[in-house]
């Protein structure tokens, strides 16, 4: 696998084929790196809902009118769309279930191990609630973190994405019920083929120079 032929071809999706859809191997595989993304103190703050009926889609595109209705058409012609959510609040419940997983995953030699491992999961979680009221921001944080590995595990198995906050996320939360479940919608990304209609396709990519970017010492 060339990682840099990737970065380098894939590309944000503007107009998806309603008809072509994506393999349900390959969205198993999309799901397992989105659960397995990276998170700090592996918190895993997120919850994504897969939308893939006719049904899902128009129920989150019913929500993008006004001045995100541009994106409705996205959200109805793809394949698969997702809808990155993150926790309200990571409660003791949700800290509990962390430790008791990865006690049976046996991620602890020792009972001090776990301990510890527990205990600076709850200081930060602290730490970013009560002191520096940014728990909403340090959460988003790990969202962006799984979005990257989808759109990158995306492009690897040849399938176009388009992320999208050019939403309405209280109305999605609202669509879904996402409040009641302690949850809230960060963002959207739509999944499947570009159509003929997808100008971007064609556009040459455009980055800044490396040495604008990258320094080394």
């Amino acid at each position: 696998m060339n990682i840099a032929e990737i970065a380098t071809t894939r590309r944000t999706c503007k107009a998806f084929d309603p008809t072509r859809k994506i393999d349900p191997t390959a969205i198993e595989q999309l799901k397992t790196l989105l659960r397995f993304a990276p998170s700090s103190v592996n918190s895993q703050p997120w919850h994504y809902i897969i939308a893939s009926t006719e049904e899902g889609k128009e129920k989150i595109a019913a929500t993008l009118a006004g001045r995100f209705e541009y994106n409705a058409p996205k959200v109805r012609n793809a394949s698969h769309v997702v809808v990155l959510c993150v926790r309200r609040d990571l409660d003791d419940a949700h800290l509990q279930a962390l430790i008791e997983q990865e006690t049976r995953d046996g991620r602890f030699a020792t009972p001090e191990a776990k301990e510890m491992q527990h205990n600076a999961r709850v200081f930060y979680t602290t730490l970013h609630r009560d002191q520096l009221n940014d728990l909403p921001r340090w959460t988003e944080k790990q969202i962006y973190i799984a979005l990257g590995s989808l759109l990158f595990g995306a492009a690897a198995l040849g399938i176009d994405a388009c992320p999208m906050e050019g939403i309405d996320a209280a109305a999605v939360d609202a669509a879904l019920g996402l409040e009641a479940q302690g949850l809230r919608c960060v963002l959207l990304t739509a999944l499947g083929y570009g159509s003929a209609q997808d100008f971007n396709a064609t556009l040459p990519k455009s980055r800044l120079p490396v040495a604008s970017v990258i320094s080394e010492i």
